[in-house]
């Protein structure tokens, strides 16, 4: 009898190929969770970013904010005294607005925009602490003569002085911030370092209109000498270097005189990590912040922030005179009405800045990219846009919201309170923006933090400049209602340039990290350095 042994054979090979399968499946696994578990033990062999505490950061980063918020304070404490200052020197309150941003003008241009860059490239090469202290000691001799000053010409030049050095301030915060912080923190950490900017804005008027009404508008620079000398005192004393250079991750003694007096004095024995530190700069090049603007990315990301701070800046410069002029309040009024400003900014740090940290490791672990706490990681292969803006959006679109309806309340003089509520808001979401537009940013460039703050300052100032000039003869043109409109109009037609960044800017890192590794292998003696 013979046996029919095909039937049976065909199981046999159906059970084989699956084993084969279930075996190559389970080979590409292991292949797959080992790569993985490589790629994640090589993350974590990185040098930390950062040996210093929580608290020893947060409270560099607090002082660094404060150093930056002689900045807006300069600006904004004489808000309630534009009118008083107009007045004794016989001249407009458009041409005081213009000493509110004397950088406007073509020679103020320059002083106001290679001031901070000049500052960033110091600060590379030579450290952080020296140029705070530089700075600083220019922005007290230059309030000293604005209180000795007795006409507008006067004003006018030692204004520029004045937002020359403060703007170096405001550049070296950036770059503290680029030391000590790793991308998936910088939400909440970015807060505190907008603490200072948004603290100047909320507090200045009130300052400034309690010293203008008791004491006369030169009390107002008095005032301003001594808070510099104060925050001089506060780097000299407490602040120590971070320049990744010069510190590494912290715990690389300085050079002596670069040691704050609290070191000297305890005499730290620090244990030097020399893995730590960053490539030494060589000279100084203070256009590095023009060839950080010369990336499409980062022109886009500045200009867009610019564009938003220019309006926001005339959104601020204007409330002054018009609560005055609606509402007839006296300057300490006033000045008690810039408090929703700083409180709104404040309370971001709990609610733009937790999200935005948030949504940084929501996007993460959507595409697959590990995040290792305290390691500073190469995101040149994460869209570290889809991860920023996805945050920035809504909030754009709020600002644009709350702006409209300042502007309408304003005008038809609804309660003051109504008006608050909205300064509010405005400066909850703004700040929020600010927040998640600087963080982008920082990552697009890690290790040009100075350079960053110095091409992010320019931008600002500009817009800022041209937004507070304009804001006042376009009120008295159209009124305070179509002029926010406008302002949000504008911001809403140049959004699609920042979707640009959202859609594409992933696809264009992409194509410029191939191009250079690609002419790095065509020209490896370059690439080396060899001659």
């Amino acid at each position: 009898m013979n046996v029919d042994t095909t039937s049976p054979q065909a199981p046999l090979a159906d059970v084989k190929s699956k084993q084969d399968g279930a075996s190559n499946e389970a080979t590409a696994k292991a292949e797959s969770t080992t790569h993985d578990q490589n790629e994640s033990s090589s993350i974590d062999e990185r040098p930390v970013h950062s040996a210093l505490s929580e608290r020893q950061r947060s409270a560099l980063l607090a002082v660094a904010s404060f150093a930056a918020a002689i900045s807006p304070a300069s600006t904004t404490t004489y808000y309630p005294a534009i009118t008083t200052l107009a007045n004794d020197l016989n001249v407009s309150i458009t041409q005081i607005n213009l000493s509110v941003s004397v950088y406007q003008l073509p020679a103020y241009q320059i002083f106001q925009g290679l001031a901070p860059t000049v500052a960033a490239a110091f600060s590379d090469r030579f450290g952080r602490r020296p140029v705070y202290l530089i700075s600083l000691s220019i922005n007290m001799a230059a309030n000293l003569g604005l209180a000795l000053q007795n006409n507008y010409a006067s004003l006018m030049v030692l204004r520029c002085l004045q937002s020359s050095s403060s703007g170096g301030t405001v550049a070296l915060g950036q770059a503290v911030m680029d030391d000590l912080i790793t991308s998936e923190e910088r939400g909440r950490y970015m807060a505190y370092l907008t603490l200072g900017l948004v603290m100047g804005p909320a507090l200045g008027p009130l300052i400034g209109g309690l010293l203008s009404q008791y004491l006369g508008w030169r009390a107002i620079f008095w005032f301003l000498m001594i808070l510099g000398g104060f925050f001089f005192l506060m780097v000299l004393t407490f602040f120590r270097e971070t320049n990744r250079s010069i510190v590494g991750d912290g715990w690389v003694p300085p050079q002596k005189w670069n040691r704050s007096l609290v070191q000297i004095f305890r005499k730290d024995k620090l244990v030097a990590n020399p893995e730590s530190l960053a490539e030494k700069r060589i000279g100084v090049n203070p256009l590095a912040s023009i060839q950080i603007l010369r990336n499409k990315e980062n022109f886009i990301v500045c200009m867009y922030g610019a564009l938003l701070f220019g309006g926001y800046a005339s959104v601020i410069s204007i409330f002054a005179t018009q609560l005055e002029e609606r509402y007839g309040y006296s300057q300490v009024q006033v000045g008690l009405c810039y408090l929703p400003f700083g409180v709104g900014s404040i309370l971001s740090r709990w609610t733009a800045g937790k999200m935005i940290d948030w949504n940084f490791k929501r996007e993460a672990d959507k595409q697959g990219f590990k995040i290792v706490k305290n390691r500073q990681q190469d995101l040149s292969r994460y869209d570290i846009e889809k991860a920023r803006l996805t945050v920035s959006f809504p909030m754009i679109f709020a600002t644009c919201g709350f702006v409209v309806a300042y502007g309408w309340l304003m005008q038809y003089n609804t309660h003051v309170a109504s008006v608050l509520v909205v300064v509010f808001l405005i400066a909850n979401v703004f700040t929020g923006v600010l927040i998640a537009n600087s963080a982008l940013l920082n990552d697009l460039n890690p290790g040009n933090g100075a350079a960053l703050g110095a091409a992010m300052n320019l931008t600002r100032c500009l817009m800022g400049a041209g937004g507070v000039a304009a804001v006042t003869p376009l009120i008295n043109k159209i009124g305070i209602g179509y002029t926010a409109t406008a302002t949000a109009g504008v911001w809403v037609a140049t959004l699609p340039a920042l979707y640009l960044i959202y859609s594409k800017g992933y696809t264009w890192r992409k194509a410029a990290l191939e191009a250079s590794s690609q002419d790095r292998r065509e020209n490896p003696d370059v690439a080396s350095g060899s001659p």
